[in-house]
């Protein structure tokens, strides 16, 4: 049975899930695949500390060379995050020939071009099934399984810490802060968990989907990106009163001739799939031409899970390599449909407004002025009952507006006298 040799760089959680599977799961995956996949070496810096998997110590090392240089490692799985130096350990394995399996989401969000291009140079390939949704196959299914589909939208709930917080505040009627204290008690939240509250990490994954899906590779500074810290419980109670959850969704989607690329919070229906997505759990929804509406749902984190999709690569590669055919990472072709980035005051959409003034008359008057002078239509307004602080919350939701009007009368109003606090807007999508 041909042997397979497999350098591991970063023997973390998803690392060490990796060698487990590969150990408990070895008859099961040469029987399926006809090669005996193995772990030759595994590089950390760390190499004291215990793991929930054993490995002989001899495999071990510090230095990242003894993987890249070793001419019988034929795929370099790189799981230690980061930007660098991982694209630089990435480039000199593609240099010596490896195939490559990582599950790295920012770094090829920055510079996946450069690394496909050197790839595709070298006749290799760089897997990437777990850099989103962790063990939800959505890369292999825009790649191959709707290959003939050209796509119309991507709405995808892909970040697990910012799921959590939100569907604890609507399950559990608690604040942001408590979520969030919660979800780090849980493991569900890093220490500093601002990549995935700002939305940051959702920004990254987009990036990948958008170009399996459109052909386009987007540079970050294009995507608008807008976090969950500044949503309050109030939003999400009186969001539900309206009939709406809200999530924060990364989008991807086709307007006429532009492609709008977005993640930020989002008001969507109660009786969508979306809504009903709750925890870590990660969705994305993806409307096609010729398949229709699919949505793929899943662990969004967590060990196995990404493993899994690690091993699945693994396996992809294996039998490439067995079979003496190379298959280009990505061979994505633009949709010529789509003429240009659409640029974030040009977005067009619905809105939820919540305005904090203070409980006198006339305040509610001067605010629908503001937007009527702007052409924005208000669908309906609420008027809650005051605080004991006689503050009142003015709930409207906005009919079809530009962002930049809707940006330009947000600024005239939390100026005015009889508002307290910034009004928040969250933006609403029938999706």
């Amino acid at each position: 049975m041909k042997r397979i040799n497999v350098g591991l760089v970063g023997f973390g959680n998803i690392g060490s899930g990796v060698v487990k599977i590969l150990r408990d799961r070895k008859s099961l995956l040469s029987e399926k695949t006809g090669l005996d996949i193995n772990i030759k070496r595994i590089c950390d810096q760390d190499i004291s500390s215990r793991r929930n998997v054993s490995v002989n110590k001899e495999i071990l090392t510090r230095d990242i060379k003894e993987l890249i240089n070793d001419p019988q490692i034929d795929i370099l799985v790189e799981l230690m995050g980061g930007v660098h130096p991982a694209k630089e350990f990435i480039l000199e394995a593609l240099k010596k020939g490896k195939n490559v399996v990582t599950a790295n989401k920012a770094l090829l969000a920055q510079a996946g071009q450069e690394l496909f291009a050197e790839a595709a140079d070298r006749g290799k390939s760089i897997y990437f099934e777990a850099s989103v949704g962790a063990g939800i196959p959505i890369i292999k299914s825009l790649r191959e399984g709707l290959v003939a589909n050209k796509f119309n939208s991507i709405f995808g709930i892909v970040n697990g810490t910012s799921n959590y917080i939100l569907s604890s505040m609507s399950k559990n009627n608690c604040s942001f802060e408590e979520a969030l204290k919660v979800a780090r008690l849980k493991g569900f939240a890093e220490k500093d968990p601002t990549l995935d509250i700002e939305g940051m990490d959702s920004a990254h994954k987009l990036i990948l989907l958008t170009y399996l899906s459109f052909g386009r590779f987007v540079d970050l500074e294009d995507v608008f990106i807008e976090g969950i810290s500044r949503i309050s419980l109030a939003d999400v109670n009186y969001a539900r009163e309206l009939g709406f959850e809200i999530k924060l969704l990364a989008i991807a989607k086709k307007e006429n001739e532009d492609l709008e690329v977005r993640v930020h919070p989002t008001l969507i229906p109660k009786d969508h799939l979306l809504s009903s997505v709750e925890g870590v759990f990660n969705a994305i929804y993806v409307s096609s031409d010729l398949a229709g509406n699919l949505l793929f749902y899943g662990p969004g984190a967590g060990q196995l899970s990404a493993a899994s999709a690690v091993v699945s690569d693994l396996v992809d590669l294996t039998q490439d390599i067995k079979a003496g055919l190379f298959r280009p990472t990505l061979k994505t072709v633009t949709d010529k449909s789509v003429e240009k980035l659409r640029k974030i005051d040009d977005f067009e959409s619905r809105y939820y407004i919540r305005f904090t003034a203070v409980d006198k008359p006339g305040v509610l008057a001067k605010i629908s002025g503001v937007l009527a002078k702007l052409g924005i239509s208000i669908a309906s307004v609420t008027q809650k009952e005051p605080s004991k602080a006689q503050l009142v919350p003015i709930v409207m939701v906005i009919h079809q507006a530009k962002e930049k009007s809707i940006r330009q009368a947000l600024n005239i109003i939390d100026r005015m006298d009889g508002i307290k606090e910034k009004s928040v807007a969250i933006r609403m999508e029938e999706v």
